[in-house]
This record gives structure tokens, C-alpha cells and sequence, in this order.
């Protein structure tokens, strides 16, 4: 199998006042092509900040991470913005969606970034809108959509551009039970088309749907199991 993401060393030193606090100590991961990955850990493990680094939302202070083949680890802003748009679907708990345009305009908005003519866009947001279950609700705004019809669009949005990984922070951390099992069986369709996910989540139910469990405690790899 080809491998997504290759890190080795990685550190992440955040400066507080005086101190400076060692939030990842030197964590070394291979991820292949078309795994699906749960990060745990409790508060202050360190899982947000590794995210932030998979998702090329930071830079790590010290070791390697490349995606892909590339070294992302040193790239300016304006490159790290380039990978993202490309190669990373990102999907958060609190949905992240522009409020006053409709489910189709919010899906086709990596597409904008990524330099698609407008009949592109149009055409692939209503094809990944369809395939997550809302081709009725293209038209309607994110406040005439339910809480998972609102995590569907995200995941559209996340999904648009292709990306190599789809990267969830806690994806149902703002839905009931019955619509956190439709999101998840989201996911594993997601997972089963081909795609690489990686969820970070607390909740051992969501995590259950991955097939290999990475558990993080004190900026470190606890543990790292794959299910037979």
C-alpha cells in the first residue's frame, strides 16, 4: 500500500509566558492510502494539536511530516493553503458553514479557491450533495437545515475537491444519538468508496467505526491497534 502521511519526530512547543509547554514529544506515524483512522485521547493529549499538524493547519516545531510524498513540514502559508485546498476535506463539530448562502453554494466554495469555472463547481456540488443524502435540499440555507442535514453539507464541502484524506474533529460531537449513527454511516460509505479517514473523537462509539484506533496520552502514542 501507498502511505498518505509519513511522520517522524514530531514536536509541537506552544510558549506560555515564561514556559514553553511540550504539547507533542516526538511522534512517529505511517498512514496508508484508504485506512480509516480514530485519534483518542483524553483533554490535553495532544490529538487536537496532531490534527492541526495533519491538517496543515500548523507546522510542527521539530521532525518531518510528508503527504503524499511531499514534505510539508517547513512550506510557507501561502503553500500549507494550497495542500489543504487540494488535499485535505475537513470536517469540524461545529459545521462551519457560511450562514447566508445556500447548501450548494457552501459545498462548491473549495472549488472557488481551487480555481473550478462556476458550471464545474455547480455540477460537482450536486453530485457529492446527492451522494450524502440531500439532492432535495440544495437551495436551503444552513438555518433551514436540521443539525445532520448541516453535518451532511460539511462533509459535501469536505468531499468536493477530492482530497487524498478526510479529516473530522469530533463530527458528531453537536448531534444527538440517531443522527450520530446516520453521520458515521456517512463516514464508512465515505471510507468505502476509496477515501482515507481520519476522525479525531472521545466517544468510544464513533471510534468503533474505524479500523484502526491511534490513542494518544501526555503528547505521546499510547496505543495503536487495528481491528483483525
Amino acid at each position: 500500500m501507498s502511505l498518505v502521511i509519513k511522520i517522524r519526530g514530531i514536536k509541537r512547543d506552544f510558549p506560555l509566558g515564561q514556559e514553553i509547554v511540550k504539547v507533542l514529544k516526538g511522534i512517529d506515524l505511517d498512514i496508508e492510502k484508504g485506512e480509516y483512522v480514530a485519534l483518542m485521547g483524553p483533554s490535553g493529549s495532544g490529538k487536537s494539536t496532531l490534527m492541526n499538524l495533519l491538517g496543515c493547519l500548523d507546522t510542527p516545531t521539530a521532525g518531518s511530516y510528508e503527504l503524499n510524498g511531499k514534505d510539508v513540514s517547513n512550506m510557507t502559508d501561502d503553500d500549507l493553503a494550497e495542500i489543504r485546498n487540494k488535499e485535505i476535506g475537513f470536517v469540524f463539530q461545529t459545521f462551519n458553514l457560511l450562514p447566508r448562502t445556500t447548501a450548494l453554494e457552501n459545498v462548491a466554495l473549495p472549488m472557488i479557491y481551487a480555481g473550478a469555472s462556476k458550471a464545474d463547481r455547480k455540477i460537482r456540488a450536486e453530485e457529492v450533495l446527492t451522494d450524502v443524502g440531500l439532492a432535495d435540499r440544495m437551495d436551503h440555507k444552513p438555518n433551514q437545515l436540521s443539525g445532520g442535514q448541516r453535518q451532511r453539507v460539511a462533509v459535501g464541502r469536505a468531499l468536493v475537491n477530492k482530497p487524498s484524506i478526510i479529516l473530522a474533529d469530533e463530527p458528531t460531537g453537536n448531534l444527538d444519538s440517531k443522527t450520530s449513527l446516520e453521520i458515521m454511516n456517512l463516514f464508512d460509505e465515505i471510507h468505502r468508496s476509496g477515501n482515507t479517514v481520519i476522525l479525531v473523537t472521545h466517544e468510544e462509539e464513533v471510534a468503533e467505526h474505524a479500523h484502526r484506533v491511534i490513542r494518544l496520552r501526555d503528547g505521546m502514542i499510547e496505543s495503536d491497534t487495528r481491528k483483525k
